[in-house]
């Protein structure tokens, strides 16, 4: 044998002998109840990586900023943005901010704009063009229980959950309370097949 298969050997030795020694150590200090437990919790928590790239992906493009963007400014309205059959609402599950004091691109006072959102691609009637809507959650007040919706027109089930209205998105706020739920066009859907 040459050096480096001595070497090799050796690591491999090692590499055994110390994870045999973690698994003695763990049998040893844990029960079956508990190393079950964590187990759970950590899988449970895996539940969220889906998330990350949506929370990454939105902080990368500024979407604070929403009059415009991607380009789309200056869309014809057609409708009342205090009823559910607004066209910005297809993928809507919610209360809507625009009864509770806020409006379709901001939070009413007191709430801040979830990190997080799921999306849709809901038709406009005025101009005929489909358009990108990111459905971002208010947090940090009591919901205020005016103007429910429910469309939810494409919704995906949960275990896609960019694109699931069923899903609680106050995650990165300082509250998890939910209030209400913004409309924000992202961009023109009429290239995406996301419908």
């Amino acid at each position: 044998m040459n050096d480096r298969e001595q070497l090799i050997q050796q690591l491999l030795k090692d590499l055994d002998a110390r994870t045999t020694g973690a698994i003695r150590f763990l049998a040893g200090h844990t029960s079956r109840r508990s190393f079950l437990g964590k187990m759970g919790m950590f899988m449970a928590g895996m539940g969220a990586f889906p998330l990350l790239p949506v929370q990454r992906e939105a902080n990368a493009q500024g979407i604070t900023a929403r009059s415009q963007v991607n380009g789309v400014a200056d869309i014809v309205e057609l409708g009342d943005p205090q009823e559910c059959e607004y066209w910005r609402y297809c993928g809507m599950s919610g209360t809507l901010c625009t009864c509770c004091g806020g409006s379709n691109t901001q939070c009413p006072a007191g709430s801040q704009t979830a990190t997080v959102a799921w999306v849709g691609t809901c038709h406009n009637p005025a101009d005929g063009r489909d358009y990108l809507i990111s459905y971002n959650d208010c947090c940090g007040k009591t919901s205020c229980g005016s103007c429910g919706c429910s469309r939810g027109e494409g919704d995906k089930p949960v275990y896609f959950p960019s694109k699931s209205n069923s899903v609680l998105w106050c995650f990165g706020s300082t509250s998890h309370a939910y209030h209400c739920t913004l409309a924000l066009v992202i961009g023109h859907g009429d290239s995406n097949s996301m419908r």
